[in-house]
């Protein structure tokens, strides 16, 4: 990974911590993220969603110049409040738009 790309993926995690600070709720990028495990794991930030003291949700960043490889997603989303990705005996996935991030976890926090 070049400088370039490692400066890239730390902005955008400040970002994404700056964002859940803004809203009330707080968040921190994880030393080193992606580099070694920390707490268990190679995750980029911790949310605390569910209050200050309480384990934090872990998340990972991903950025795109141009949001090409997101295209999909974002077409399937649409004008939509939530997708919800479900592949036979797997978990599903959630995938909602900033707003309605922050509207759920603000409400949480």
């Amino acid at each position: 990974m070049s400088k370039a790309q490692r400066d890239k993926g730390a902005r955008r995690e400040r970002e994404m911590v700056a964002k859940h600070v803004a809203i009330g709720v707080k968040a921190e990028r994880v030393p080193l993220s992606g580099a070694v495990k920390y707490r268990g794991g190679g995750h980029d930030i911790d949310v605390y969603a569910r209050g200050k003291d309480a384990a934090p949700l872990i998340a990972e960043v991903k950025a795109r110049a141009n949001g090409e490889s997101f295209a999909t997603l974002t077409r399937w989303l649409g004008d939509n409040d939530a997708l919800f990705l479900m592949a036979d005996r797997s978990e599903p996935l959630a995938v909602v738009p900033w707003r309605i991030w922050a509207e759920l976890i603000g409400r949480t926090a």
